[in-house]
C-alpha cells in the first residue's frame, strides 16, 4: 500500500483525506502543530484500517519538514506521496492587510509547500518515484474580491508547481495541483479571526469529502490539475478569454465583506 504524508492534517481538507485513504489502508504521516488533534486523528485512521504517524511540526521550518519525510521513511521504509495542504487566509484590500500578514501568508502558505516539496524530492529522486500534490485554491487562477494576498500566496503555488511539473516531464515522479472551490471548514473561521471581517461567500461549494475524493483520484490517476468542482475550471476558461468581462463577474457574484469581528 501507499504511503502519504499530508500537512495540515489535524482538520478540514488535510483531515478528511487522511480518514478517506485510511479507508484503502493508506500508511499516513500525518503532519500539523496540534498534537492533541493529530493524535486523535491518528486513533480514528488505525480504525477506519490505516497506519498512522502523528508528526508535530511546523511547515514553515525547513528542518521540521525534512523530519516530517526522515520519520516517514524510518518508519515505513518509504515515501509515495506528499500531499501540501497547509495553509490558511486573511481577507482585505491590499492597503487593509499589513505587510507582516501578507509575510505571515506567504510562509504558511508558499514556503510551507515548498519547505514540504522541497524536503520530499530528494527521496523520490533516489527511489525514481513519487507524487507531489499542491493543495491550491480556485482562487490561484483567478483572484477574486477582498482575496489578494490569499490569492497571490496560491498563484505561488501554481508557478511552483508548473515549474517542477516541466523539470520533472517524462519521469514517474508527479506534480498535481487542485483547486477546491470555497469548502466548508474551520478555515473561514480563522479568516474571520485574522481579518477581523466575516468574507460572505455566494456561489458554488463543496463538501471535504469531495475534495478527498478528488485528492485521492489524482493520486490513483496523476494529472496536472485537478478541479473538485469541475465547472469552476470554466472560470479559468473565461478569464483567459475575456479577463475583463470576468473581473465583473467575479466582482459582482465573488466574495465580499460583510461585517466586523469582535
Amino acid at each position: 500500500m501507499r504511503v502519504v504524508a499530508i500537512t495540515g492534517a489535524s482538520a478540514g481538507i488535510g483531515r478528511a483525506t487522511a480518514l478517506r485513504l485510511a479507508r484503502d489502508g493508506t500508511s499516513l504521516a500525518i503532519c500539523a502543530r496540534r498534537g492533541d488533534r493529530l493524535d486523535a486523528l491518528a486513533a480514528e485512521i488505525v480504525a477506519a484500517g490505516g497506519k498512522a504517524l502523528p508528526v508535530i511540526a511546523d511547515v514553515t521550518n525547513e528542518a521540521e519538514m525534512q523530519m516530517l519525510v526522515n520519520r516517514a521513511i524510518d518508519r515505513f521504509s518509504r515515501l509515495d506521496v506528499m500531499i501540501c495542504n497547509a495553509g490558511f487566509g486573511i481577507a482585505g484590500t491590499i492597503d487593509e492587510i499589513p505587510a507582516s500578514d501578507m509575510r505571515r501568508l506567504l510562509d504558511v502558505n508558499y514556503l510551507g509547500t515548498y519547505h514540504a516539496a522541497r524536503a520530499a524530492m530528494p527521496h523520490f529522486r533516489r527511489q525514481g518515484h513519487g507524487h507531489v500534490i499542491i493543495i491550491s485554491s480556485i482562487v490561484g487562477k483567478r483572484g477574486v474580491p477582498f482575496m489578494g494576498p490569499y490569492s497571490a500566496t496560491k498563484f505561488a503555488q501554481v508557478g511552483l508547481a508548473e515549474c517542477l511539473r516541466s523539470e520533472l516531464a517524462g519521469s514517474a515522479i508527479h506534480v498535481s495541483i487542485v483547486f477546491p472551490i470555497s469548502t466548508p471548514t474551520e478555515f473561514h473561521d480563522v479568516m474571520a479571526r485574522e481579518s477581523g471581517a466575516r468574507i460572505q461567500v455566494t456561489g458554488p461549494r463543496q463538501s471535504v469529502d469531495q475534495v478527498a475524493e478528488a485528492i485521492v483520484r489524482t493520486i490513483a490517476h496523476p494529472i496536472p490539475e485537478m478541479y473538485p468542482y469541475w465547472k469552476s475550471r470554466g472560470l479559468v476558461w473565461l478569464n483567459a478569454i475575456a479577463p475583463a468581462f470576468c473581473d465583473r463577474v467575479v466582482k459582482k457574484f465573488g466574495r465580499q465583506r460583510v461585517e466586523t469581528a469582535p
